[in-house]
Formats: C-alpha cells, sequence, structure tokens
C-alpha cells in the first residue's frame, strides 16, 4: 500500500486546518448556542471577550489528530481507487477512473475517517463552545484545562462512550460527503484539462474550493445534528438518537436550524480546500 498518500494528506491537511480553524470555531458557536444573531455578532463577541486565541481554541488537538485523519481519508481514498482500478495515482490523468469508482472510493475514505475522528472531533467541539477567556487569577478557571484534560473529563462524567457521542451522525455525514466532495473535485479538473494533461495550479485551487463547498452545502443539516448530539452530554441533556435530535430541534427552532453555519462553512470551505489539494497534489508530484 503506498504510503506517500498519507503523508501528503497528514500535511495538506494541517494547513488547511490552520487556515480554516477560525471559521471552524464561529461554525460550531453558532450551531450550538442561540446567544449569537449571525456571523458578525458571534465573531465580535468572541474576539471581544476572548481575545484573537479565542477563535483557536481546541486547535492544538487537531494538529496532532484531526489532520492525521485527514491522512486517512486521502490515503484511504487513494489506495481503494488504487484496488477498483489497478492505476496508481500518477497514472489517472492518463487513464481517468469512472466517477462511481472515485464515489466509491471517496465514500470508503470518509467511512473510515469518520471512525477514526470521532473522539477527537468531540472534544474540539467541546473546547470551542467553551466561552470563558483563559483563566485570570481569582476569577473562575474554565471547564477544561485543555484536550487531555477535556478527555478525561468526559470519560470520567460520561464514561467510555461519551467520547463517541455524535459518531453516527459524522459517520452519516461524511461517508457520503467525501465521495461528492471527490466526485466533485475530478469532475472540474477534467472540464478544465485536456485529456492525459496534469490540472494546472489555478485548476486545482478553484477545483478544490468549489469540491468543498459543494460537499459542505450537503454535509450541514448532519454536521448540525452531530454538533448539538455532541454537546448534549456537557448540558445534561439526552437525545434518543438523531431522529429525537432532529425533531427536537426543528420544534423548537423551525427547520431553518438544520442550515445553521452554511455561510460560514462555505465560507471556510473554498480556501481551506483549495490549499488542502494543492498542497496535496504539489507533494505528490514532487515525491513522483
Amino acid at each position: 500500500m503506498p504510503v506517500e498518500e498519507f503523508v501528503a494528506g497528514w500535511i495538506s491537511g494541517a494547513l488547511g486546518l490552520v487556515l480554516g480553524h477560525p471559521f471552524d470555531t464561529v461554525k460550531v458557536r453558532l450551531q450550538t448556542q442561540s446567544t449569537y444573531r449571525g456571523i458578525i455578532d458571534c465573531t465580535v463577541k468572541t474576539y471581544r471577550h476572548e481575545s484573537i486565541l479565542g477563535f483557536f481554541k481546541g486547535m492544538s488537538f487537531p494538529i496532532a489528530s484531526i489532520a492525521v485523519v485527514n491522512s486517512v481519508l486521502f490515503g484511504v481514498y487513494s489506495n481503494a481507487l488504487l484496488a477498483l482500478t489497478a492505476t496508481s495515482h500518477h497514472e489517472r490523468r492518463l487513464q481517468p477512473p469512472s466517477y462511481t469508482h472515485v464515489f466509491i472510493a471517496g465514500c470508503t475514505g470518509g467511512f473510515l475517517q469518520a471512525y477514526c475522528l470521532a473522539p477527537f472531533d468531540l472534544i474540539k467541539v467541546r473546547l470551542q463552545n467553551q466561552t470563558e477567556p483563559r483563566a485570570r487569577h481569582g476569577g473562575p478557571p474554565p471547564r477544561y484545562r485543555g484536550p487531555v484534560h477535556c478527555a478525561a473529563s468526559i470519560f470520567q462524567e460520561e464514561g467510555p462512550r461519551g467520547l463517541f457521542r455524535g459518531a453516527w451522525a459524522l459517520t452519516l455525514r461524511d461517508t457520503p460527503t467525501l465521495g461528492i466532495y471527490f466526485v466533485s473535485y475530478e469532475w472540474l479538473c477534467r472540464q478544465a484539462t485536456p485529456d492525459g494533461q496534469n490540472p494546472s495550479s489555478t485548476t486545482v485551487l478553484v477545483a478544490g474550493g468549489f469540491a468543498g463547498i459543494t460537499s459542505w452545502v450537503t454535509a450541514t443539516p448532519l454536521d448540525v445534528i452531530k454538533s448539538r448530539m455532541q454537546m448534549a452530554g456537557l448540558e445534561r441533556r439526552e437525545y434518543q438518537g438523531l431522529l429525537d435530535c432532529m425533531v427536537s430541534s426543528a420544534r423548537q427552532e423551525g427547520l431553518g436550524v438544520f442550515f445553521r453555519g452554511l455561510t460560514i462553512n462555505s465560507a471556510r470551505a473554498f480556501p481551506v480546500n483549495a490549499v488542502t489539494f494543492l498542497s496535496y497534489e504539489y507533494l505528490l508530484h514532487l515525491w513522483g
């Protein structure tokens, strides 16, 4: 099994993560808290109350973990295509795989990514929703002192299963969405590139950006449910499952609740995925 795709996936994932984390923090807060009137209000309040560091809460853990999970996505995707088509990454421009094979490989990568990602994503979401500023002398300390303390607290208070809250919603979000993600990217690259040639850097940037937007448009409703189920343990609220969470959220806040964070998800998705795909393709070309 070629390992270059895994390494390129980790590096490109880390770059995309650093670029997109502030947007992700605002998105998570909009999805799980009702105290903000919109993106601007959330951004301003976060900055005033927590300074610029508030936008980077929970990022150290993703750098060490979720970026690695991104390597699982790209590595499994590429190796699944290798198994389905018997063509390596560098041969696929001459022998393009079918979109069905691309979709199956993307879904496979999405499913395994979600399986690995669940506990790390939960910790990230909990830390991002921690709105207290850094502990000050004489002031109340934040609930979680960091990712390790957060993980230990969840394990102690909610049991081992607590670390997998929202895992099914995450799996249902990522499995088809990442199939759509890779199909969109491949289709856009092929439309803008002559047969048998490698796409230009501009093409990769634009295709990666629009593939990211397309995937998040389809993923946002389940992303909202996933985030709410992850926060339920902290709020001592138990949902009976995905449907219960969906019905409860719709009854209390209307159908619009399922599209909270869509605007900022789309705004974040373009630059993050453009950089991710460009660095991924560049590294594989460099090592080829």
